[in-house]
């Protein structure tokens, strides 16, 4: 089926439809006219949430049945084997299928200027913060980002302008299109954050990782532009191999932009824009951490260099709010600040806690992380979080989550992670349960603490149990 012959009111049910691009094309898709149904079998805020204020119905687990009534089409997210009984249904019935990143490249973003954030950290801060620029210098964009933006009600928006700002992901399309998703994002104008080994399951090397982003920018047309981060080894590397393209750099040590005099306050962070070693602007921004600065630094870059309204701009970063789970606090009961983060390579974090510790000086910060992606679940990575960890105040781990996939000689050990943590002095534990961590936090932390969580899933409901505590 050509997914332009769909007509207005035509169904679509998605297997797989809370993961963070399903639920938000989901929403896309409903403001299109289009009648929305889906599947999962992971359900959890926030996009289970955002789902379920748009009115998307949402059916527990993956059943032959949910194919009743039999839908027009069918989206499968990546999460979908061919041994799925869902999907084993849908072959059997015949019913038109595509994967996400096809419906968003040619049914959402078609012939409009595809802005594409992409890198293997900070794309989903970047994203919204790239897509907030865009709204207020009025050009009305459509978006997709990997998260809930706080500027915005939801974490997408149907485009009304010749704009969209959409959040690259390398990771594979779907069972029957094993490549990267953004080679179908139609990408115009790309900002790359950085490029490590990441997603383990998918790619054997960071060899295999680059050379899907060398897809990415093959991709990039002839009018189109490049703006990457230049204190990154592997983008360098990237550049030297692939065809020309046109690019402008940023970064804190090299690059056409870089990071000036910067200034943290209690709310702001404000830093100076050196072009070309020129003070070009001054940014202020409701955030810390370098590596967000550096995001900040690159989305100005593309603004200033698609000549956007620069005054509205450096206004809208001002004014930008985050992404929810992007060091989100998520209260201060009993003055013992919990928050939330989305960190789960080992260098997000390792600069996470930095940035935190650094961003609070005076006070104790407990560091509790869940192994749960793919990546984390590994032992591959054991000696980098050990690393990560090494400068941590105090250190909480759980069990990983989920390891029967993995082989028993490759999985990760959180008790491993622990003891070469207490060799290098760095206080740690391990706990097999979120209740007994939330038991652990409630004894041990002390009006003035800083509780960092985490983790790229719901970690057993930790954040909701331990604010009750508290």
């Amino acid at each position: 089926m050509l997914i332009g012959a769909l007509k207005k009111n035509a169904h679509i049910h998605m297997m797989g439809i809370c993961g963070t691009a399903m639920a938000s094309l989901a929403g896309i898709l409903r403001d299109m006219g289009y009648k929305v149904s889906g599947s999962d079998e992971n359900i959890y805020p926030p996009m289970s949430t955002q789902l379920k204020e748009l009115g998307i119905n949402i059916k527990l687990g993956y059943k032959p049945e949910n194919l009743d009534p039999k839908p027009d089409l069918v989206i499968v997210g990546n999460v979908i084997t061919k041994k799925n009984p869902e999907a084993i249904k849908l072959e059997e019935m015949k019913i038109p299928f595509k994967s996400l990143p096809e419906m968003i490249g040619e049914l959402v973003i078609n012939d409009r200027e595809s802005y594409v954030v992409a890198g293997t950290h900070g794309k989903t801060t970047a994203t919204a913060l790239l897509a907030w620029l865009a709204d207020k210098c009025g050009y009305k964009p459509g978006f997709l980002i990997g998260g809930i933006p706080k500027n915005f009600p939801h974490s997408f928006r149907k485009p009304e302008g010749t704009v969209f700002v959409i959040e690259g992901d390398e990771y594979d399309t779907a069972f029957f299109a094993k490549v990267p998703k953004f080679i179908y994002y139609k990408p115009r104008f790309v900002i790359l954050t950085s490029v490590e080994f990441d997603h383990a399951d998918i790619y054997n090397s960071l060899d295999d990782v680059m050379k899907a982003f060398q897809q990415l920018l093959d991709k990039i047309p002839n009018e189109g532009l490049l703006v990457y981060h230049a204190d990154d080894q592997n983008i360098k590397k990237l550049l030297k191999t692939g065809r020309a393209v046109k690019s402008i750099s940023y970064g804190r040590t090299e690059g056409d932009y870089r990071l000036g005099k910067v200034v943290q306050t209690d709310n702001y962070t404000e830093f100076e824009v050196l072009q070309h070693g020129v003070l070009a602007d001054r940014i202020k921004i409701p955030m810390f951490g370098e590596y967000n600065l550096l995001n900040a630094l690159g989305c100005y870059a593309m603004a200033r260099e698609r000549k956007w309204n620069l005054k509205k701009a450096v206004e809208a970063m001002a004014t930008f709010e985050g992404v929810k789970r992007r060091q989100e606090v998520l209260g201060s009961p009993n003055d013992i600040t919990v928050i939330e983060d989305f960190a789960h390579h080992p260098t997000a974090v390792k600069v996470t806690v930095e940035a935190v510790q650094k961003k609070y000086p005076t006070k104790k910060v407990i560091s509790v992380f869940e192994p749960r992606s793919a990546t984390s679940r590994r032992k591959m990575f054991e000696k980098d979080y050990v690393d990560a960890f090494s400068s941590s105040h105090e250190v909480v781990l759980s069990e990983p989550y989920n390891q029967t996939n993995i082989i028993e000689t490759d999985r990760l050990s959180s008790d491993r992670i622990v003891e070469a943590l207490s060799v290098k002095g760095v206080k740690s534990k391990k706990f097999s349960d979120v209740d007994a961590i939330v038991t652990h936090l409630k004894l041990g932390a002390k009006p003035g603490d800083v509780i960092l969580i985490m983790s790229n899933g719901a970690f057993g409901g930790i954040y909701q149990k331990l604010l009750n505590v508290l």
